[in-house]
């Protein structure tokens, strides 16, 4: 059975950090592609960070500079340091595994940033 977790999400002041951490389990995870996506309220789900099994990353425009996105393949765990928060960060935070035709989900971690 495949799962993914994500925790470190909270309420955070304009200007903060937050870190995101998401645990595999039931994949080789090595071997997937690994992302961040965020949902906020009345828009379409987006991807945030990538990171390839092969070790290149993107970011979305809007968190280029801000957003770290990192992986040890040792713990199975995919993290994401979010600095310089927004209140446009709002949002539910998913963690993503790609492999091929297969995606898998986590169950999402809420990220509020108060102005």
């Amino acid at each position: 059975q495949v799962q993914l977790v994500e925790s470190g999400g909270g309420l955070v002041q304009f200007g903060g950090s937050l870190r995101l951490s998401c645990v595999a389990s039931g994949i080789i995870f090595s071997a997937y592609d690994m992302g961040w996506y965020r949902e906020a309220p009345g828009r379409q789900r987006e991807l945030v960070a990538a990171h390839t099994r092969g070790g290149s990353t993107n970011y979305a425009d809007s968190v280029k500079g801000r957003f770290t996105i990192s992986r040890d393949n040792a713990k199975n765990t995919v993290y994401l340091q979010m600095n310089s928060l927004k209140p446009e960060d709002t949002a539910v935070y998913y963690c993503n595994a790609h492999l091929w035709n297969k995606d898998y989900w986590g169950q999402g971690t809420q990220v509020t940033v108060s102005s």
